[in-house]
């Protein structure tokens, strides 16, 4: 008896499901990175008072920097992410972890938390660069966050801020990017502890 075609490519699949083979390509599982930090000194003196407790709300992001892939612009206008990296968790929560424990190390307020614990101030933000760009060699992070600084009391504005920082890696090794995306959130981090302190000595937290 002889087989058609058709019976026979059917007849292989079978055999190769049935033998527990496949025929696609296995991928190799992405490597997470968490985000590189440094200590942020307290800039409290003895004199300031921290009564007030600030909330941090995860920053609003689009679509690509809301999720877990590392952005990176290659050239010109293109947009890109790197292939089998991301980052632990999405990256407006991690910058929002990043932020917390920097205001936590400040001491400037009596307590930091996320928006779900109870506050008089809340911190809310837009990310709006998140990512490596290729422009230098080796690449530059740049982060841009918005921030807006709110009573909790009645949702009224008491400040707002945009805040940009950039470093750029020693190599263009995926680690190494990483160290300078810690770099480039820690520098942010540092101008907007820099920022409020400025806010509360202004007697605008008071």
């Amino acid at each position: 008896m002889t087989l058609r075609p058709t019976a026979i490519v059917l007849v292989s699949a079978a055999l190769l499901l049935s033998s527990g083979c496949s025929i696609l390509p296995e991928s190799e599982p992405a490597t997470l990175y968490r985000l590189p930090s440094s200590d942020i000194q307290p800039v409290t003196s003895d004199s300031m008072a921290t009564r007030q407790r600030l909330a941090v709300a995860a920053p609003q992001a689009g679509h690509l920097l809301s999720s877990n892939r590392i952005v990176v612009y290659p050239e010109g206008n293109v947009v890109n992410v790197y292939e089998a990296a991301r980052w632990q968790e999405n990256a407006p929560a991690l910058l929002q972890s990043r932020l917390i424990t920097g205001l936590q190390q400040s001491r400037l307020f009596a307590s930091v938390g996320s928006d779900s614990l109870p506050s008089e101030r809340l911190l809310l933000s837009e990310l709006r660069h998140f990512q490596s760009d290729y422009a230098t060699h080796p690449p530059t992070v740049k982060v841009q966050l918005d921030v807006q600084l709110v009573s909790t009391q009645n949702r009224a504005s008491i400040a707002t801020q945009s805040f940009t920082t950039s470093a750029q890696a020693i190599s263009t090794d995926i680690p190494d990017v990483v160290d300078a995306f810690g770099a480039a959130s820690d520098d942010l981090t540092e101008q907007l502890v820099n920022w409020l302190a400025n806010q509360q000595e202004a007697n605008t937290l008071d």
